[in-house]
């Protein structure tokens, strides 16, 4: 699996000067591909590959906590992992420039309630 970038320039990927040099870069085919959303993400890792499970969290705080139910499992061998981690810097990098930081600590996120704008 090479990580793909779904950007219209081919030259912004770190990954594809590597697979061009090598003649590698595949043709890809979306026919029949079910997106799906994830907030949750569990890793697992082993000898030889890395187990991703995907899931939706319902859980917000002040409701009764609810299992995490996990709707796909994506299984890779590290040198995938790292190809795939190059191009999500790249693309969360990119992003950052264009809107500002993503910050990931949800308790910075949010606001207290006298700190919030007034609504229209």
């Amino acid at each position: 699996m090479a990580a793909e970038s779904t950007s219209s320039s081919t030259s912004d990927s770190p990954a594809q000067p590597a697979q061009a040099a090598a003649g590698m870069i595949p043709t890809v085919e979306g026919e029949g591909l079910q997106p799906i959303y994830a907030n949750f993400v569990k890793v697992t890792t082993g000898f030889e590959e890395l187990i991703l499970e995907f899931g939706l969290n319902p859980n917000v705080p002040g409701t009764p906590v609810t299992p995490v139910t996990i709707s796909e499992r994506l299984v890779m061998n590290y040198f995938t992992a790292k190809r795939l981690l190059a191009i999500l810097q790249f693309s969360v990098q990119r992003h950052e420039q264009a809107f500002g930081v993503l910050e990931t600590d949800v308790q910075k996120r949010v606001l207290p309630a006298a700190q919030r704008p007034a609504a229209r």
